[in-house]
């Protein structure tokens, strides 16, 4: 968060306001996680904290961050469904890959999550897109809304990594078959594969769900830069990332959101922040580039032909 806030003074924040974060209501919380897990969260944490597994630590400090965290991407849905031209919440722990009862991934509480479950019962909305291009798989968020129609979930991930899950075979239970959709990428993919799929994959979808929000798990260590995998997205590629979201949101009638989730390389995460506001907040949208069609792209087209979106899809490619 310094090295961001670095970055943007010497953006001049890029014409953005800058605003504290509450912290989350208790309700707010609860929509998405039993009690049990907010009281053991709060309870390590005044304890003085302790490891919860191998890569998951709580400090004094943790539970107060965040209750931040969620409440910042709460605020953030406010902002953008009151006129703000876009709103980003960064905050530290991340928070996808946390489930309704375990923490795990650096993450506490499922910052995405609450705010998907606050505009979906506190203002109103009937359907929020997520898109996830954290490099991880954001398994939290995915198992959260699973069985739900309301929210359709997009990750884009390198596969085989941490935590494991995400493959592209996993689509929704119940009501929710089809509202999950996963995009494994192998290492080494980059701009060309991150991006089409954003602009081939996910915009068609956002034309036939029609969402009333679009919010980002944003994450920065697909970067060319991050030790922790092994993609290789540059802050071009960022930037297009953010240009074609703010332009699917924009065809569809609706705000944009950012949450942010990983990035482990100070330089590279700051900066990725900074494009993607620009593109996000910018007055005027940035046009996306034109991309070719990846053949990843393709194939994710070919499997998503087979099954709920496959009509709408189909007169998508054929238009």
């Amino acid at each position: 968060m310094v090295a961001i806030e670095r970055e943007l003074d010497g953006r001049g924040w890029l014409g953005w306001e800058r605003r504290e974060s509450p912290a989350a209501e208790r309700e707010a919380l609860l929509a998405v996680h039993p009690l049990d897990h907010v009281r053991f969260i709060r309870e390590l944490s005044e304890a003085g904290g302790g490891a919860i597994d191998l890569d998951t630590a709580v400090s004094p400090g943790s539970y107060e961050a965040a209750l931040h965290g969620a409440g910042g991407a709460c605020a953030a849905v406010d902002a953008v469904l009151d006129g703000a031209r876009s709103a980003f919440s960064v905050h530290r722990p991340p928070g996808h890959h946390a489930e309704r009862s375990r923490a795990m991934g650096f993450c506490l509480f499922n910052s995405v999550a609450v705010a998907a479950r606050w505009a979906l019962d506190r203002r109103a909305l009937s359907r929020v897109l997520i898109l996830d291009f954290d490099v991880h798989h954001g398994n939290g968020t995915n198992d959260i809304f699973h069985a739900s129609d309301e929210v359709l979930f997009v990750s884009i991930h390198e596969s085989p990594l941490y935590p494991g899950t995400g493959p592209a075979g996993d689509v929704g239970s119940g009501a929710g078959v089809g509202y999950t959709v996963n995009l494994p990428v192998a290492a080494g993919s980059g701009d060309a594969v991150f991006v089409s799929l954003v602009a081939d994959v996910v915009r068609p979808l956002a034309r036939a769900f029609a969402p009333d929000l679009v919010l980002l798990s944003a994450g920065y260590d697909a970067h060319v830069e991050d030790p922790l995998a092994g993609c290789r997205v540059t802050d071009e590629g960022y930037a297009a990332l953010a240009a074609w979201a703010r332009a699917i949101a924009s065809e569809c009638g609706a705000p944009v959101a950012a949450v942010l989730e990983g990035g482990y390389v100070l330089g590279a995460l700051a900066r990725g922040v900074a494009v993607t506001m620009d593109a996000l907040g910018a007055q005027s949208a940035p046009a996306p580039p034109e991309v070719e069609r990846h053949p990843v792209a393709e194939a994710a087209l070919g499997r998503l032909a087979a099954g709920r979106w496959g009509e709408a899809l189909r007169a998508e490619s054929s238009s």
